[in-house]
């Protein structure tokens, strides 16, 4: 935009309804705080200067909106209540030089989007107003503020539903708390406005009539879409405002190319991004910074935490978090795979598989039933059923290495730091304690023993001893018919 403009940001509410230690604005849905996503919808307006009013639990707030959105400036608001005068003290902040448009948002509004107040200020700076507000028809505005008109339809200012008559409590026409001032004509106003009104504060809100007093333009721009003003002051409205965000992420996500199968049961962060041509299972949960490349399979039954998956990748039944699955590969189902997993092209990790810290090379597979832990892997390698890495020894964490074409036994434990190199086998049920080299087969060497009639002799009156006593005496019958057998030729 290329208008000057500013933005005030309202986060110094107190949130009681949340009934909350977390201050209100720092909810999340979709992966962010409520204040964060409208940070970054306040940053899509190219504005000079942004700035939040902060004071309850202000450390915590201030700390995550200078987290997420380092170059706000921050104001803390006085003992003065009312968002007019959080307005007030912000102004006071902008540079002495800034004669633009000011937009003020609340922190707790988070689904109001770029589009929408570029359209808002567009309207606001050509037809010269003082200040221009996003309204909404409401079948049931209780609790809201109305939006007065005179006959003809001029705006004649706002009144909150405590110091409305039951003439106006019967308007529809709702203030959606979404505003664009001129900087002098709000200065003007609110140094006149005060707290005479049912709520003792300092209301924003009488700006509009302060300044059609004082011979300028307001008016109310009506949007047919609610949820864009929708604000959050309990956990209901947390989760009703988060379900209508997802909606609309997997719905643009499925506009741009994305095979959701399930809307209902499928949750996508907002900083989630997946190419064209992939497909989502049900039940599937997409979270943080996770990345997705054409053509992958994500689910059904299956969570990603900032992970990155590459093209053709097939995820099923499984949990996996900062983990990178390259092109081709394959997880689940049941798999559990932690932090600093990396599953190169072609490669498998199976049914319940559980890895960490796990480098696992091209076209190298872990099948089922192991855990893989401060391990490498090489190309084309594969860990047999049950195999585990002993990567703790009480103290500190060893790393395990396995070379290429390596053949891992079933039941094998490969207690670290050990190698096993390029071409080696290990026999199944094998300890491996010492390195193994290349081409060579390690293996336990513990010959069996078979100690004839113990389940008879010491586990008598059971199934087992039962099923014994049936098979020693079929044993000895076809033993007999076999001599006499013999005897007859």
């Amino acid at each position: 935009m290329t208008h000057q403009l500013a933005v005030v940001i309202l986060a110094a509410g107190q949130g009681t309804r949340m009934r909350s230690a977390t201050p209100k604005v720092l909810h999340r849905i979709g992966g962010r705080s409520l204040i964060a996503h409208v940070l970054d919808t306040a940053a899509g307006l190219s504005p000079r200067t942004v700035i939040a009013v902060v004071r309850h639990e202000r450390e915590l707030v201030s700390q995550a909106i200078v987290d997420h959105a380092p170059h706000t400036v921050l104001v803390e608001q006085d003992e003065v209540p009312g968002t007019g005068r959080a307005v007030e003290l912000a102004l006071a902040a902008l540079p002495g030089d800034f004669d633009g448009s000011i937009v003020v948002l609340s922190g707790d509004v988070p689904l109001i989007d770029v589009p929408t107040l570029q359209r808002l200020v567009e309207g606001h700076t050509r037809e010269g107003r003082g200040m221009t507000l996003l309204s909404a028809m409401f079948d049931d505005p209780t609790g809201l503020g109305r939006i007065v008109r005179d006959a003809s339809g001029a705006m004649r200012g706002i009144v909150e539903e405590k110091d409305a008559d039951e003439a106006q409590r019967r308007i529809a026409e709702i203030n959606g708390g979404v505003y664009v001032f001129a900087r002098r004509a709000l200065e003007d106003a609110l140094a006149v406005i005060g707290t005479d009104n049912a709520q003792g504060e300092k209301y924003l809100t009488d700006a509009a009539s302060r300044i059609l007093a004082a011979g300028g333009a307001v008016d109310a721009v009506a949007t047919d879409d609610t949820w864009l003003i929708a604000g959050v002051n309990d956990r209901a409205q947390l989760a009703e405002v988060g379900r209508e965000l997802n909606r609309r992420i997997v719905l643009a996500h499925q506009r741009a190319g994305v095979t959701v199968q399930d809307p209902a049961t499928t949750w996508i962060d907002a900083d989630v991004s997946i190419e064209a041509d992939v497909e989502i299972l049900p039940g599937t949960f997409l979270h943080g910074a996770t990345s997705i490349a054409t053509g992958a399979v994500i689910g059904p039954d299956t969570t990603l935490v900032d992970c990155e998956v590459g093209s053709g990748a097939r995820i099923r039944r499984s949990e996996a978090t900062l983990a990178v699955f390259s092109a081709g590969a394959t997880v689940g189902p049941y798999s559990y795979i932690r932090p600093g997993t990396e599953l190169g092209e072609g490669g498998k990790i199976g049914a319940f598989v559980e890895t960490k810290n796990a480098k696992i090379g091209d076209g190298s597979k872990v099948p089922h039933l192991s855990y893989v832990g401060d391990a490498v892997i090489g190309t084309g390698s594969n860990v047999g059923a049950g195999t585990i890495v002993a990567n703790y020894d009480g103290v500190r964490k060893h790393q395990a290495v396995v070379g290429d074409g390596v053949r891992i036994g079933s039941k094998n434990v490969l207690v670290s730091p050990v190698t096993i190199e390029d071409g080696a086998y290990t026999a199944a049920g094998t300890v491996v304690r010492k390195n193994v080299p290349a081409g060579s087969l390690a293996m336990n060497v513990a010959p069996q023993r078979n100690i004839e009639g113990w389940v008879v002799a010491n586990r008598p009156g059971t199934d087992s001893a039962a099923a014994a006593q049936r098979g020693e005496d079929e044993r000895e019958q076809g033993s007999a018919e076999a001599r006499e057998e013999g005897d007859r030729g």
